[in-house]
């Protein structure tokens, strides 16, 4: 009996190794300007990142037809859905498509999510999360109403707040709704699950001269998110981006001024340290999401990438 209960101790230590064995990270990510669409890097450590080329998807919805922070997700069934920024301004929706396998891809769609006031200025960096609880899809955005909000020192077509909307196959979708109002232009927001009744939100405030990281706490996906953060990075930082790793979080983010990417650490998001110079990236990659992906798929992408050439 005591040989058998080793045994399986042996094997429940073993089998998370074994499943990271069969899957490596992939980064969404687009060169600017952004019009020829989506491009993809790839990485066994989750630091060291090689280039994995593109453009995959071209772009072909949105007034200006580009292909901005692209963010994806695996669904149960293993479909990879992916929504983005398809105009700086003028489009009341995100772009959206589907794919087994980032080489044959579901027709693209506009999803009109800010019809219902058509004084939006835009819709900037949508994101995804899968909600497993409820099994259903959770995208939040950032938009700008002018005069609906206080608005301090910012212009009142860059006064951004967050919004959802809820979908459990892409056709069709729940009413928008208000996401976050922390009461100052926010932008770039990414939900992270740390438990069951425990989400921690990572955003950008976008406020001048702030326009760095923080985080917030909620007790759902949908919040309410509450105890705002002093800033983690500094200025001019937005996209973040996290992975789980070795017992830590690893929060990517595109340092825009100084044109590379910075990474910190934490493992109570209280506590951030700097390991920017960890991390390798293709050079000219810009702000999209990490997600994992079979190691079989990576080596069709490799193939497709070669001849491609």
């Amino acid at each position: 009996m005591k040989n058998v209960l080793l045994y399986i101790a042996f094997l429940l230590m073993v089998m998370p190794s074994c499943q990271s064995a069969k899957e490596v990270y992939l980064f969404s990510t687009f060169r600017e300007p952004a019009d020829k669409g989506l491009f993809l890097a790839y990485s066994f450590d989750g630091l060291n990142w090689e280039d994995l080329g593109g453009p995959w998807l071209a772009p072909e919805v949105g007034t200006q037809k580009v292909m901005r922070d692209p963010s994806v997700v695996s669904g149960p069934d293993g479909t990879f859905h992916m929504v983005w920024t398809s105009s700086w301004r003028g489009d009341l929706g995100f772009g959206y498509a589907s794919t087994k396998d980032f080489i044959n891809w579901s027709p693209q769609q506009l999803i009109p999510v800010m019809d219902f006031d058509t004084s939006t200025v835009n819709v900037w960096a949508p994101e995804l999360f899968y909600d497993q609880y409820q099994k259903e899809y959770i995208i939040i955005w950032a938009s700008t109403i002018p005069y609906k909000f206080e608005r301090g020192i910012e212009a009142e077509d860059n006064n951004h707040r967050m919004y959802y909307t809820t979908t459990r196959d892409f056709q069709n979708f729940s009413e928008t709704k208000l996401f976050i109002d922390p009461k100052f232009s926010v932008i770039d927001a990414v939900i992270v699950e740390r438990g069951i009744g425990d989400y921690v939100l990572v955003l950008k405030d976008n406020t001048r001269p702030e326009r760095n990281l923080k985080v917030a706490f909620g007790p759902s996906p949908l919040g309410p998110y509450k105890n705002i953060s002093e800033p983690f990075t500094g200025q001019f930082t937005e996209g973040p981006t996290l992975i789980r790793k070795d017992d830590a979080w690893y929060i990517y983010y595109d340092a825009y001024e100084l044109k590379r990417y910075g990474l910190h650490k934490t493992t109570d998001f209280i506590h951030f340290e700097d390991v920017s110079d960890q991390v390798k990236l293709p050079e000219g990659h810009k702000h999209g999401t990490i997600f994992k992906a079979d190691r079989r798929l990576l080596k069709n992408l490799i193939k497709a990438n070669k001849k491609a050439k």
